[in-house]
């Protein structure tokens, strides 16, 4: 997964990459925490199904790592790196 967001303005925008599809995040809110950032973002994708993600990550620097959910399955892993701008 790759995302693609402007994290130094306090409204988060950006895309997120699965698959070849690329998505916009919603209701993403971000929280100061003592290991970095924790953002949380929800979003729906079709590839390899339809599904809604909800995304719970820590940004440290200019990597990120945490899971993702898709309703009753089991989460899976998320990692990142910040996109150049």
């Amino acid at each position: 997964m790759l995302l693609s967001a402007c994290l130094d303005n306090p409204a988060v925008t950006g895309t997120a990459v699965r698959a070849g599809e690329q998505t916009t995040p919603e209701n993403v809110v971000r929280t100061a925490t003592a290991d970095g950032e924790r953002v949380t973002w929800r979003q729906g994708i079709t590839k390899p199904m339809r599904l809604n993600l909800e995304d719970d990550v820590t940004v440290t620097g200019d990597t990120l790592a945490g899971h993702s959910r898709a309703g009753r399955f089991p989460r899976t892993p998320v990692t990142g790196e910040r996109a150049a701008a």
